[in-house]
């Protein structure tokens, strides 16, 4: 039997006790809390659930299996973890005395990505015009920030946009933990690896971008940059390797560029805070937004185009689409959609000298055959 049928089955389990949320499809997150206390997250809103762990020790068995599986350690020299089950669900582990209510585990649930970015207009999170405009934002290679909360859909974005990647290029995935799934035959999978208990074998996500620029990729996409890696993304960017793609947590795009200039800053490279914003603001030429309203929906919120800085050294953002709302239905749902607001992309005469202007047609208010205005 194949190692992962074995762990499958094991996982399987010692997670029993959760098996009615693990198998359910509209259960999007599983939050255990102590082996006594389990939430659950359904379109968009928690809900507590009668389930439990028998007590903590069968639980901390999950724990230690999930580990195993992943080839990594939780004790009290390794208080959290980041790992996955089998099946892809993304988990997250802390166990005491950091965590005081017992160990605490978030599951992420692992959903086989057979959509790209019309389901999620079927789903209302963007508009078709805003879909098509994002499609050739991908095809004509610009550098893409997906930004966004906790919980908004970063993911999802990012296997969404990645669908609409020609299938001929040579794709290099960078993650934390192994995530995302495209499905262009050329496709290259790199994972982050912690060190071991000695220290050695550490493999960071920074190490992998090096790896990655050796390896002849004409596109990078990185599950989401958090530290001193934002410096090699950029600087792959502005040296020719266009139309990158990655997520960031932030609640603005303009927060999203100073996060990433932040980490830049981090990367252990001496460099003033006037270069780092230049070489960001240079790099990136998009950013999408998300949000995850109350009504528990998740939306983009807004495509902006990043235009350089202005006289005083600050980023320069042009909303392209906003989501605007006109009211709410009987349940409280919000209704609205996302509108151009009367912007032109920059790049719009690009996209037509690249060959794109047959495909151009719901998004054409931002990206006019002429360049220059919006038609009315």
């Amino acid at each position: 039997m194949e190692t992962i049928k074995i762990y499958e089955e094991t996982t399987r389990h010692f997670l029993l006790p959760i098996k009615p949320l693990l198998d359910d499809d509209d259960v999007s997150e599983i939050l255990i809390n102590g082996h006594e206390t389990i939430f659950f997250e359904k379109a968009g809103r928690l809900y507590r659930s009668e389930l439990r762990f028998p007590d903590e020790a069968s639980l901390m068995a999950a724990v230690r299996n999930i580990a195993e599986f992943v080839n990594r350690i939780v004790d009290r020299d390794n208080h959290s973890m980041d790992a996955r089950l089998p099946d892809g669900s993304r988990v997250h582990v802390i166990i005491p005395p950091s965590s005081r209510g017992g160990p605490h585990v978030s599951i992420r649930k692992f959903k086989r990505s057979t959509f790209n970015l019309d389901s999620l207009v079927d789903w209302g999170s963007l508009s078709a015009a805003a879909a098509e405009f994002l499609k050739i934002v991908v095809q004509i290679h610009k550098n893409t920030i997906i930004s966004g909360g906790t919980g908004t859909g970063k993911t999802s974005m990012l296997n969404a946009l990645s669908a609409s990647i020609p299938e001929h290029e040579r794709i290099v995935v960078i993650e934390d933990s192994s995530e995302l799934q495209l499905h262009q035959p050329h496709t290259v999978y790199l994972e982050a690896q912690p060190a071991a208990p000695d220290g050695r074998g550490r493999v960071s996500i920074q190490d992998l971008f090096v790896d990655s620029l050796r390896m002849r990729p004409d596109r990078i996409v990185v599950g989401e940059v958090r530290r001193g890696e934002a410096l090699d993304m950029i600087q792959s960017m502005l040296s020719g390797h266009a139309g990158a793609l990655t997520t960031t947590h932030a609640n603005t795009p303009l927060d999203a560029m100073i996060r990433l200039e932040t980490m830049c800053l981090m990367s252990g490279v001496d460099m003033p805070v006037h270069v780092a914003r230049r070489q960001v603001a240079s790099a990136v030429h998009l950013v999408i937004q998300l949000r995850r309203y109350d009504d528990g929906s998740r939306r983009v919120h807004s495509i902006e185009e990043i235009l350089g800085l202005d006289d005083q050294g600050m980023y320069i953002a042009h909303p392209l689409y906003e989501f605007q709302t006109t009211g709410r239905d009987d349940d409280g749902m919000l209704i609205g959609a996302m509108q151009p607001t009367g912007n032109v992309a920059t790049f719009s005469k690009e996209a037509y000298a690249l060959g794109f202007g047959n495909t151009i047609d719901l998004c054409r208010s931002v990206l006019p055959p002429n360049g220059s205005e919006a038609e009315q």
